[in-house]
């Protein structure tokens, strides 16, 4: 039994160490002077190709009809999920760490579950605990961002890694205005967990009217490559720009296609099946420790108070609003149950009561 649970713990810390090196391979890259939004098309291109093979064998009996309106949610998603989550993302990055970023995005579930209210999908439920767990969760993750965003204090002395990347060390060095813009890159941060938030909210509509997940991740990124393409084309003319030669530009671009798009996805959709989704967002933290870990050593980040605090903050009001919407989602089930009991329970009773009514019908018949 240890070893069923085993593989879906193995493989949500593999996606967590994937994205990481992922948050590692794209500073490198637009420190080595990539336009962050040749990163993103690239990136889309590779995720398109690495996909269509999945949605083309494992959903080519099961894909339901592909309608208009369908068409139109699947745009929608690629606009708010495959487009502009990962521009803001990687502009922010550009202009940020990689610490600050993975912290940041930390803060997506008390985003999502502020827009879920919006569009009326939650309930406050402020009565509850599970409700006041979920608005405290969310304020805290927001005080977080912002003590992240604005505070940084003095620098935390943990020495320097005994780590030398000779060529990481080369970007760090030519490229130290790459260092950030400490109120850009929080806010363009920022703003990609919004639209990622936006994207689960489309795409929970979308789930169930269109239940073929690798054909709507196919659509998606082919048309994020599209719009992505034509965004970039306007930011970046130069021609040598869209190269892929270096060998950093290369491997980013491919790595953020293949591995955190194609595989990254497939193996969260097989970690949800096994699991449910409560446990695969748990595990979001983790990359924040990966990553401060990786940057600490590779890139020679250098680690502030306000940065740690924010980070704890963010963390804390992660688990407390994951905490409050698992509690709901028992509560809910608890309630399901009961009202099929109840169910039950009245059906079974009116079965005994017409099988008196039929005794009795049928003793009166006797005695006649």
């Amino acid at each position: 039994m240890g070893s069923v649970d085993f593989m879906p713990l193995l493989a949500m810390v593999m996606v967590q160490v994937g994205y990481a090196g992922m948050n590692i391979t794209s500073k490198l890259a637009m420190d080595s002077g990539m336009n962050p939004f040749v990163l993103v098309t690239y990136r889309q291109i590779f995720a398109t190709l690495a996909t269509i093979p999945f949605a083309l064998i494992l959903e080519r009996k099961t894909r339901p009809k592909i309608t208009a309106p369908i068409l139109l949610q699947i745009f929608m998603c690629s606009l708010t999920g495959a487009f502009m989550n990962p521009v803001f993302y990687f502009v922010g990055l550009n202009n940020s760490t990689p610490t600050i970023a993975c912290a940041l995005g930390n803060i997506l579930p008390a985003v999502t579950f502020l827009f879920a209210l919006i569009f009326r999908q939650e309930s406050l439920g402020i009565k509850s605990k599970a409700g006041q767990a979920k608005v405290i969760g969310t304020l805290v993750c927001v005080g977080g961002a912002m003590l992240l965003s604005f505070y940084h204090g003095p620098e935390i002395g943990i020495g320097s890694s005994a780590i030398h990347w000779k060529y990481a060390e080369k970007m760090t060095d030519e490229h130290p205005t790459k260092k950030g813009n400490f109120f850009l890159g929080p806010f363009l941060l920022f703003a990609s967990s919004a639209a990622w938030a936006l994207w689960f909210i489309i795409q929970a509509k979308l789930s169930t009217k269109f239940p073929a997940p690798y054909t709507t991740t196919t659509l998606m990124c082919l048309m994020a490559s599209v719009e992505c393409a034509a965004v970039s084309a306007a930011v970046e003319h130069r021609v040598a720009a869209w190269s892929l030669r270096s060998g950093i530009r290369l491997i980013s671009a491919v790595y953020a296609g293949f591995v955190c798009s194609a595989v990254a996805f497939c193996v969260m959709t097989w970690c949800v099946q096994r699991k449910g989704p409560l446990y695969t967002s748990v595990f979001s933290p983790l990359l924040l420790v990966i990553t401060a870990i990786l940057s600490w050593a590779l890139l020679r980040e250098k680690l502030f108070v306000g940065t740690l605090v924010g980070s704890v903050l963010i963390i804390a009001g992660l688990y407390s609003v994951l905490w409050g919407k698992d509690k709901e989602v028992k509560q809910a089930n608890i309630a399901e149950k009961m009202e099929a009991a109840a169910k039950n329970r009245e059906k079974e009773d009116l079965e005994l009561q017409f099988q008196a009514h039929g005794n009795g019908g049928d003793g009166q018949h006797d005695h006649n």
